[in-house]
């Protein structure tokens, strides 16, 4: 099997270091650079399978890199993990919103990177467009076809947002959004969606979910994501 080739983006030549070698160690095919205006030209030439970004870089920062990769239809589908310095909340919004797929926060351990770019590299390879296929996770059954949810076999009524919401996140557990990509996705018609309405939806979907309303989980400063 071919190689899956990564690109590290970051300015600490330790962290480079650090990364490459655990990331050979498990049979990746690693390039790594330290500023964002390498990273562009790389993605450009010979897209990599993943990047991981740094957000703090000299020129061009992570964020500007993440936005020029996601504006080209040749580099819009390379999946990024971005790397932030603990407090970057807001940051680490944008970039998701942006169009990145996860972060990690330094300090950080290799073996949890690894993890994450194990899990980020499998739904590259399963990901195809959310059709109108049941979606059985946990003990619960999405059925947008019928517009009906089963969780434990037992039929639950949704309002037609809250259905949105949750056939959304249900479809791509682990992934974390943010409370504007919520909207974004759903734009229910019947309830007003805006960052506070979704944090009630959410509300409202865990209390019906009942016992598994806990696989919706709160992301603290970013948004939501169902547990994978």
């Amino acid at each position: 099997m071919e190689k899956k080739r990564i690109l590290i983006v970051d300015d600490e030549e330790d962290i480079l270091e650090l990364l490459s070698y655990n990331l050979r160690k498990e049979g990746y095919d690693v390039t790594a650079v330290t500023t964002g205006e390498e990273a562009l030209d790389l993605a450009q030439r010979n897209p990599p399978d993943l990047l991981l970004l740094d957000l703090m870089l000299p020129g061009i920062d992570g964020l500007d890199v993440c936005r020029e990769l996601k504006s080209s239809e040749r580099t819009r589908s390379i999946p990024i993990i971005m790397v932030t310095a603990k407090g970057e909340e807001a940051d680490i919004v944008a970039g998701l919103e942006l169009g990145a797929d996860d972060y990690v926060t330094k300090p950080f351990s290799p073996r949890v990177l690894l993890a994450r770019a194990r899990t980020v590299l499998r739904r590259k390879r399963r990901e195809v467009q959310p059709g109108l296929d049941i979606v059985k996770i946990h003990d619960i059954t999405i059925d947008p076809t019928r517009h009906e949810v089963l969780v434990r076999g037992e039929k639950v009524e949704f309002t037609a947002t809250e259905f949105g919401i949750l056939n959304f996140l249900a479809r791509r557990p682990g992934w974390v959004f943010t409370r504007t990509q919520i909207i974004d996705s759903v734009k229910g018609d019947d309830y007003p969606v805006t960052d506070r309405s979704v944090d009630v939806q959410v509300v409202s979907l865990r209390r019906k979910l009942g016992d598994s309303g806990s696989v919706i989980e709160t992301v603290r400063g970013v948004g939501y994501r169902f547990s994978e």
